[in-house]
């Protein structure tokens, strides 16, 4: 069996070849037809944000938002927005392969170092400059390792992992495991089962891997501030029994991260927002694995267009029977469900949000909007 394909970041499929394909399939003189199959084409948006800057401003922070005055005064009349014009232009910047424009990427896999039994992780915690697409001014973040997410964490069930966060941030953190059974002491909650690791300290996280799954590693210390500037991460446990593994169980070629947030720059998918955001590209035929993680503080429905999505785990924990197909799977905070996606129908199948207003506005798509890709 092949190994799946397990840069999550999709590197060598999301280049040279996902722009020609893209190209390829939708043509630049065929934007108006995607940008009509992406949201159900409804050229409206109302009630969205007017632009993904608008959408970074709306989004929920610490900071709540004054509740308006009522008014008897009429509302002033919205400046018209030749929708067509500015909905093409973003898509025109995801076909020519914006995703490209904003590295470095999160979600790499990094290999452990070994240290007699245990997989050692070395990770910094450090402020950042990212972008979020390529004509945005860089935004002031937070990054494991320099990126946002930061990058996949991945052992066996049974590995003693050891797992070093360096601060080198101006303020207290910790770093919390999410979704694994640990010892108490390793729990990551400052101020409940440690100290906070202050200012050019370290802390050793060290427990061996038992929950198998996708599950997250995040701030769990001013945490709606530190994980929506960018302090999270994907950390996957496989199964001791390889035949388990998604790549034996499922026969998937790539096995895909997917984590969304919605403080820091608004909706993102792994860090970016439309049209940054990366496609999925799969040949016709081929079976992939795809990982949502929800590291915000909404809910999600994701929907595939063109294909179902047959849900096989949750939280890490295999669904067994209870499995079942749908093509809009909502994800709250703190979830993770595991999908796996037959990409028998070639195309460019918009994938997005259906929270509308997280994807689309009155100058078109922004924020949780991607594709998945088959030729």
């Amino acid at each position: 069996m092949t190994e799946p394909d397990r840069s999550t970041s999709n590197d060598d499929r999301s280049g040279t070849i996902a722009r020609r394909a893209l190209i390829g399939t939708v043509g630049l003189a065929g934007i108006g037809g995607l940008v009509a199959a992406v949201l159900g084409g409804t050229g409206n948006g109302i009630g969205a944000p007017t632009s993904a800057g608008a959408a970074a401003t709306r989004a929920p922070g610490h900071t709540p938002f004054p509740t308006p005055a009522v008014s008897a005064a009429p509302r002033p009349t919205p400046a018209v927005v030749d929708h067509d014009a500015v909905a093409a232009s973003a898509v025109k910047r995801f076909v020519e392969g914006e995703w490209e424009k904003v590295k470095p990427y999160g979600t790499q896999p990094l290999a452990p170092r070994l240290e007699g039994d245990a997989k050692v992780f070395d990770m910094s915690i450090t402020a950042i400059q990212h972008r979020l697409d390529a004509l945005k001014e860089p935004t002031n973040a937070l990054g494991f390792n320099g990126t946002w997410p930061g990058p996949t964490l991945r052992v066996v069930a049974g590995d003693l992992v050891r797992a070093t966060f360096k601060n080198d941030l101006s303020e207290t953190t910790g770093v919390h495991f999410h979704g694994q059974r640990l010892p108490n002491k390793m729990d990551g909650v400052p101020l409940v089962t440690q100290d906070p690791i202050k200012p050019g300290g370290s802390f050793t996280y060290e427990f061996v891997a038992r929950t198998t799954g996708s599950h997250m590693y995040h701030s769990h210390h001013n945490a709606t501030d530190q994980v929506g500037r960018g302090l999270l991460g994907a950390f996957i446990v496989d199964p001791k029994d390889p035949a388990e593994r998604p790549e034996r169980k499922y026969g998937v070629t790539q096995d895909i991260v997917w984590i969304s947030n919605d403080t820091l720059g608004g909706f993102t998918i792994n860090g970016r927002g439309f049209p940054a955001t990366k496609p999925i590209v799969a040949k016709l035929g081929e079976r992939i694995y795809i990982r949502f993680m929800n590291e915000g503080v909404l809910m999600h429905p994701w929907h595939l267009h063109g294909t179902p999505m047959h849900v096989v785990a949750r939280d890490g924990y295999p669904l067994g029977s209870a499995a079942f197909t749908c093509d809009t799977l909502g994800v709250n905070p703190g979830e993770r469900w595991d999908v796996v996606v037959d990409c028998d129908e070639p195309g460019v199948w918009a994938f997005h949000c259906h929270i509308l207003p997280h994807a689309e506005g009155h100058d078109g798509m922004f924020g949780m909007v991607t594709a998945l890709i088959v030729s």
